[in-house]
């Protein structure tokens, strides 16, 4: 209905007065940490996956989300400890590479991004944010002919989505500008 802080508030009421199990409740704050990123509030998401994983501390959805949640308040060192736990439980979670490359990224850490990224894309070679992310790398590394492939690639993987949407404006960017900059970030 368009209220996902509403919808936040009452999932998190929910997962502290509930006396069911552990997982149960793990899944409301799982959930009122979503609705909380859909409505922009990154650090009411932290709260909230936080709380979950203190009832499923293994949980690599929860870890997932709280690591976004860390991102999204440049907190990357700490969404890298949550992204390196996830892939500690399933190393084979290819969106827990590419998230880990946009925090090693973040930090500075462009060449062990790229081997991130690349343990993505061997896992699964047609994730289109793997792709927009490998882009983003190579344009840092001043490879801007491969950034452009990643991103007109993205382009055709996911039309319509955000992360075709990010290529796009990387790729007009690197038209306008074809120097090696820093390309747009999510």
């Amino acid at each position: 209905m368009g209220e996902p802080e509403r919808a936040a508030e009452r999932l998190e009421q929910l997962g502290r007065a509930s006396r069911a199990g552990a997982a149960l409740r793990a899944s409301l704050f799982a959930q009122a940490g979503q609705a909380w990123m859909m409505a922009g509030d990154g650090s009411r998401a932290f709260g909230a996956t936080t709380m979950g994983l203190a009832l499923a501390p293994d949980d690599t959805e929860l870890l997932l989300d709280r690591a976004v949640a860390l991102g999204t308040l440049s907190r990357f060192a700490e969404a890298l400890e949550d992204a390196d736990r996830v892939l500690a439980l399933n190393p084979d979670r290819a969106e827990a590479w590419v998230f880990r490359a946009a925090a090693n990224r973040h930090l500075d850490k462009v060449g062990q991004a790229a081997e991130d990224v690349a343990r993505a894309l061997a896992l699964a070679p047609e994730n289109a944010e793997a792709m927009l992310e490998r882009g983003i790398i190579r344009q840092m590394q001043g490879d801007t002919a491969g950034a452009k492939q990643d991103w007109e690639r993205v382009a055709r993987l996911a039309p319509g989505s955000a992360t075709a949407d990010l290529a796009l404006q990387n790729l007009a960017l690197n038209e306008a500008v074809p120097t090696p900059r820093r390309p747009q970030r999510r």
